[in-house]
């Protein structure tokens, strides 16, 4: 049986003092695994943003709704530190979460703070920096680094605070797709090859295919939640609230309706070869 690490329990937020008009969140309820892959999907206002904060306690609910990690309750003051060791979060300006001006001194900022002994940091960032392919650039000077680079950077941070859980808001929106290549893939391997607990935000459907389970939201409720063929199988649905499906997927859902023996429900570029190739050779 799953170990639940994350749960939601009836969670609304409202923004600023007129809530009525502000409400980002309402009634969420969600659980998520420990060792899971989930994309969070949604067009910009949606609540997933929103949603993903309330993880680590930089929000919490403004209702009677409660956000439990690890079984601690976000909203107990004295616990957040223990909350954010849980779950760590990566931005989507990388920018915005670098504070050294060398590579391993950014990534040993944390655990620094954390009180970790000297020996520890010096072995937990070695390994963070492993994982994440930036080794060689330990004794770089961050700001010279390429935005892809930088948000690796920012990703080995969170690791070296040993988190459980790694939510990514968008962290690959202001890449370019070179960038964006090199994080995804840093990020499916630290999901598939060391079983980490990942939570992606994004508005790129071919991000989203990529994980276990997919959640998509919509005026601040979760409309779809399931595995990434169930929920891009919902074209009509995911159209009527402004979102698409990966380019494969709305490729092969075509030649399906216009008549060939290709599977609608098709959301990789290796599956797509396969079912043409087995169209084409009769």
């Amino acid at each position: 049986m799953q170990e639940t690490l994350i749960r939601c329990e009836n969670v609304s937020f409202q923004y600023g003092e007129e809530r009525d008009n502000l409400t980002a969140l309402k009634n969420i309820d969600l659980e998520i695994n420990r060792g899971e892959f989930v994309a969070i999907l949604g067009h910009n206002g949606s609540g997933k943003s929103t949603l993903a904060k309330h993880f680590n306690a930089v929000l919490t609910p403004t209702n009677e709704g409660r956000v439990l990690v690890g079984g601690i309750d976000t909203k107990d003051e004295e616990r957040v530190f223990e909350v954010r060791r849980q779950v760590g979060m990566v931005f989507q300006n990388p920018d915005n979460q670098i504070v050294a001006t060398v590579v391993e001194e950014d990534v040993a900022f944390a655990p620094e703070n954390l009180g970790v002994e000297p020996s520890e940091i010096r072995r937990r960032v070695d390994e963070a920096l492993e994982a994440v392919g930036m080794s060689e650039y330990k004794k770089h000077a961050p700001h010279k680094l390429s935005g892809g680079q930088k948000q690796r950077v920012a990703i080995a941070g969170v690791l070296a605070m040993q988190s459980d859980c790694i939510v990514l808001d968008e962290p690959t929106a202001m890449l370019d797709p070179q960038g964006r290549e090199q994080v995804i893939s840093t990020i499916v391997k630290l999901a598939r090859e060391q079983g980490k607990t990942v939570v992606l935000i994004t508005h790129f459907m071919e991000e989203a295919a990529l994980c276990d389970r997919v959640i998509v939201m919509n005026d601040g409720q979760i409309l779809l939640d399931g595995t990434p063929k169930e929920v891009f199988s919902k074209r009509a649905e995911l159209k009527s609230v402004g979102l698409s499906v990966p380019a494969v997927t709305e490729l092969c859902a075509i030649l399906n309706e216009s008549g060939l023996d290709i599977s609608p429900d098709i959301i990789s570029e290796e599956e797509c070869l396969k079912e043409v190739s087995r169209v084409l050779k009769g």
